[in-house]
């Protein structure tokens, strides 16, 4: 039996991240844009609340948040900032490979850390030079002892310039591909880490976003999240489960958007009457709306999946794909709507349409999401109907009279190049459309 309701307790904490967005994060959200700088405030107390690293297990003291109620939490920060929501998520992420490793001794140095003090923790997988293919990592882990030292850079790095710690996933052959990923817990003080200037983005500019460079610094084997070969896999598992707060980042901040289109067409009038009595704008408020309410079911089904231990990856991917193009569809209407008015920074549709164009890029392009899902579709996807070659269609004959045992006549032979059924005790010499020989006949009597 489907059950789409919430929790007590996740309701409640829906009302109380809602409440943190509105009262916390809204207010400044337009001056960190403009000054391009991530408000320290804000993730302090988001941290206070619990909203920022409450998915670290009990057992290391947390609050044990599973998959779910990440995605409640970002859906109603992002509504008020994507950048700020992106910047309380990245713990999440780049907590995500400490908690899925097997090195119980890392987990129970770091993540009681995490929980008991306002520390920040970042994710790195991208390179310069990387893209979107994770097996090209470059970043070198030259084995020294039980040590390993790093010589490298990784970029896009979220909260990378305000971070204490790192998850790197570096390579000990980079010839060797995902074969020799592995990955680190890098501490930002150690000997030989370089932080970069914060990159100028578009969007999303409440968030920081640097480069990290690694010169020489060496990682502790204690500090191992995987082995050579395993980095990879640890990387996808958690992207796997990480994907739906993309999802969810999306419908905050297309939600946001149409809520201010809803507003503005019940209020501008044109041509004597208020805009929302026209119909094109009724149909794209409708579209709006079904984009966000759909983006939000598939969300919720991958992180779902995530919470009750089944492989989230092709639902995620759906989710990611779907969500991030759908918010950007609804942002840019919009602003359509709210005409030269929407284009200015006046009003808040730029910068939400600004902000979320970023969803179809990171945590894995539009277009990996596709080679995802159309691997799952080509592959993997047992499909209901029978094949086609064994699917007679009936149009000489009654389905309740054909291929009966008794009348050999009654056979049905299908051509499996253009379909056509013949009935007989044997194939045609040739395919009175196609004309391929009787070869092509397959008996599809059963």
């Amino acid at each position: 039996m489907l059950d789409f309701t919430f929790t007590d307790q996740q309701l409640e904490l829906q009302q109380k991240a809602r409440k943190f967005a509105r009262e916390q994060v809204l207010p400044v959200a337009a001056y960190y844009d403009e000054t391009d700088q991530v408000p320290m405030e804000v993730l302090r107390a988001a941290y206070k609340e619990g909203i920022l690293s409450g998915d670290i297990p009990k057992q290391y003291g947390g609050k044990g948040f599973g998959i779910i109620d990440g995605v409640i939490v970002t859906e109603e920060i992002a509504a008020a900032c994507p950048g700020i929501a992106t910047s309380v998520f990245d713990n999440s992420l780049g907590m995500e490979p400490l908690i899925l490793c097997s090195n119980e001794p890392l987990k129970e140095t770091y993540l009681p850390r995490i929980a008991g003090e306002f520390k920040l923790i970042s994710f790195a997988t991208s390179e310069p030079g990387m893209g979107s293919d994770v097996s090209g990592i470059q970043c070198r882990a030259t084995p020294d002892g039980e040590d390993y030292i790093l010589n490298g850079t990784k970029y896009w790095v979220t909260n990378g310039g305000i971070a204490d710690y790192y998850s790197i996933f570096a390579t000990v052959d980079p010839k060797s591909q995902h074969k020799g990923i592995c990955a680190f817990l890098v501490e930002r003080d150690w000997e030989g880490v370089k932080v970069g200037r914060t990159i100028p983005k578009m969007g999303q500019r409440c968030s920081n976003t640097v480069g990290v460079h690694f010169d020489n610094v060496r990682v502790p084997g204690t500090n191992v999240l995987a082995e050579p070969g395993q980095g990879f896999y640890l990387a996808m598992k958690t992207f796997s489960r990480t994907r739906p707060a993309i999802g969810a980042f999306s419908v905050g901040a297309a939600r946001s958007a149409m809520e201010h289109a809803i507003e503005y067409v019940k209020q501008r009038r044109a041509f004597g009457t208020k805009i929302a009595n026209f119909q094109s704008l009724q149909f794209k408020i409708a579209e709006m709306y079904q984009k966000v309410e759909t983006s939000r079911l598939l969300t919720l089904k991958a992180a779902w999946e995530a919470d009750n231990g089944m492989d989230p990856t092709l639902d995620a991917s759906i989710a990611k794909l779907y969500a991030s193009e759908a918010a950007l569809e609804v942002a840019n209407e919009a602003l359509q709507i709210f005409g030269g008015f929407g284009y200015t920074k006046m009003f808040p549709v730029e910068k939400l349409l600004r902000d979320i164009r970023l969803f179809r890029i990171y945590e894995g392009t539009s277009e990996v999401q596709r080679l995802i899902v159309s691997g799952h579709a080509l592959n993997s996807y047992q499909p209901v109907m029978p094949s086609m070659a064994d699917l007679p269609l009936h149009r000489e004959r009654e389905p309740e009279t054909a291929n009966q045992p008794e009348d050999s006549e009654s056979t049905a032979w299908r051509c499996r190049m253009c379909g056509y059924v013949h009935y007989g005790a044997e194939p045609p010499e040739l395919c009175p459309y196609c004309f391929f020989p009787k070869t092509a006949f397959k008996d599809t009597s059963g």
